[in-house]
């Protein structure tokens, strides 16, 4: 049962679900619900389908996450980043606005859902430390920028093409002077109200006297009342025909049952974007996860979160929907609304159910400017560019990949700067492993205790040398201690007798730094030094055991540092 329960969060918090959770996971809902009706609609813009893709991708993969996730507030959806990959990957397959496109955004969705299912099965949720923060920082950054630039031609009412900045912005210039003057105003309002309602609205509520509870309600619900005004304007005064572009009708029903692309053709060209964006997604949601998670001192188990998501997309896969993920900002809606379990996500999904039924005919008049300032407020948010100068002060290696990424990305688009950042992360990764710290210390006078002989004053004996290893040793590092070893022998070793490799801080030792270990020691031989290991732990041990290492060690394994220098220095005392 404990094991069911692992794979069925549900069956955990559902067995302790009471009336002061529903009531509280339902007034979430009726909030999240308000807020996701135009992000919805505004994120399919984004990703290039019909805006019903985006409220028929937020009702069966939120009920899916609600019985496979283990967060509690996560709120599983559409969101900006991933509605652009989505855009990049399937507009260089098939062209947009077809009935293939929308088919190749449910493979993609199955795909994506398919890899975070196996990834979770097999417990493979720590591949995702290799993506860098920084780098997903600058990822994120840029794709802010990039989803801004393209939801201007909205804005500004002209057709725009490109995957890149510099793309875009040659588009939007050569068909400037098409703008539509009323566009431009119902966008230029429309963004200029939701900043306004992001910042003032609140505290302009709060002095005409509305409690907290409520402002914050009214103030979620920002958006809303963009939708509506522009709504009623675009009717009232027959913008559709002053050339407004306009969303049009929008199917009155349930998510349908849809069936993904299976052409080979197709699969094999989205496989590798679904791979990025299953990457790019599980890290961001697991992020905001965590996040919430330890504000209710709650844990959340990343392997699990990866089948959920993997099931959420799924569920879009097969019922017209596109790629999801956890996203941020509903996802901090949904916390401080005060959702309790998961079940709050599901009174999200009827809601927007009832919604896709009910209220669709009235979204027909909206401009589709004012779901372009929607993206452009909601992702400006996303644009950090703090992440550069705090990169440069702490750690120039990680301000190149931060820096790379943004410009790659800015300059040739998502998936070449996602691709990217990944291999930074792990080019990172290697470089920093392959030359790993090896201080050369020396015991602090009255104690037991070792330190760098360059950070303090210390005691230390002229044939005795003592190097700690702060890394644990591979096949990539394994030959810089070697060579390090050999080095300042080489330099001034002439009355070394002894060497001791503190190995404190050594964890793992693979069969390449096992051989290299070995091979040192057969040359400290030749030269008449002897080389001891101090302060090995028990799982490194395990490894010499079962190699030959210890029997042609020609020194000894001591317990402590400071018994390898008491016994060592009396040794050479009497010599």
């Amino acid at each position: 049962m404990d094991r069911f329960k692992q794979y069925f969060p549900i069956l955990s918090w559902g067995r302790a679900y009471n009336r002061t959770a529903l009531s509280n996971d339902l007034i979430a809902a009726v909030i999240v619900t308000i807020m996701l009706i135009p992000q919805s609609l505004a994120y399919a813009l984004l990703a290039g389908l019909p805006p019903e893709a985006g409220i028929y991708a937020s009702i069966v993969p939120i009920m899916l996450y609600a019985v496979f996730g283990t967060s509690r507030a996560l709120a599983v959806g559409p969101v900006a980043v991933v509605s652009l990959l989505t855009a990049s990957a399937i507009g260089q397959v098939v062209e947009q606005g077809t009935a293939g496109y929308a088919a190749a955004a449910l493979t993609l969705a199955f795909l994506s859902g398919a890899f975070l299912v196996l990834m979770g099965l097999f417990r493979l949720g720590f591949l995702a430390n290799f993506l860098s923060h920084p780098v997903i920082s600058g990822f994120i950054t840029a794709s802010g920028i990039l989803i801004a630039a393209s939801q201007l031609k909205h804005v500004l009412g002209v057709s725009a093409e490109g995957h890149s900045l510099v793309e875009l912005g040659a588009s939007l210039i050569s068909h400037l002077q098409e703008t539509n003057l009323i566009t431009l105003a119902i966008g230029v309002f429309g963004i200029a109200f939701l900043f306004w309602v992001r910042k003032g609205m609140k505290p302009a509520l709060r002095a005409l006297g509305l409690n907290a509870r409520l402002s914050d309600i009214l103030t979620k619900a920002g958006p809303v009342f963009a939708v509506a005004a522009t709504t009623g304007l675009a009717w009232g005064l027959n913008f559709e025909d002053r050339g407004v572009d306009l969303v049009g009708a929008v199917p009155q029903a349930l998510p349908p049952l849809t069936m993904p692309d299976w052409s080979p053709e197709i699969i094999r060209a989205l496989f590798i974007p679904a791979v990025l964006i299953s990457i790019i997604g599980f890290v961001e949601s697991v992020s905001v996860a965590k996040t919430l998670a330890a504000k209710k001192r709650q844990r959340i188990d990343p392997d699990q979160e990866l089948i959920g998501l993997g099931a959420a997309n799924l569920g879009a896969a097969f019922t017209g929907g596109y790629p999801v993920t956890g996203g941020f900002a509903r996802s901090v809606v949904n916390f401080d609304a005060g959702a309790e379990t998961p079940a709050a996500g599901a009174f999200t999904a009827i809601g927007l159910a009832i919604a896709a039924v009910s209220l669709t005919p009235l979204v027909y008049f909206l401009p589709k400017a004012t779901l372009a300032a929607t993206i452009i407020v909601a992702v400006l948010s996303l644009v950090d560019f703090s992440i550069l100068k705090s990169t440069w002060r702490y750690s120039k290696s990680d301000f190149l990949a931060v820096a790379v990424t943004i410009i790659l990305t800015l300059g040739l688009g998502v998936e070449v700067g996602v691709a990217s950042g990944v291999i930074l992360s792990l080019l990172l990764h290697i470089t920093k492993t392959s030359k790993p710290h090896i201080a050369e210390v020396g015991l602090v006078p009255g104690t037991h205790h070792f330190r760098n002989i360059l950070r303090h004053e210390v005691e230390t004996s002229p044939s005795l040398l003592t190097l700690r290893v702060d890394e644990s040793l591979y096949f990539a590092n394994a030959n810089f201690l070697e060579s390090l070893v050999l080095d300042r022998l080489a330099r001034d070793g002439d009355d070394i007798r002894d060497i001791v490799l503190m190995f404190s801080a050594v964890n793992d030792l693979d069969y390449s730094a096992m051989e290299t270990l070995e091979a040192l020691d057969e040359r400290l031989k030749d030269m008449g030094v002897r080389l001891h290991l101090s302060e090995v732990k028990g799982p490194v041990m395990d490894k010499m055991r079962s190699s030959h290492f210890l029997e042609a060690l020609s020194g000894k394994i001591y317990l402590s540092q400071f018994d390898a220098w008491d016994a060592l220095t009396r040794a050479q005392a009497v010599d």
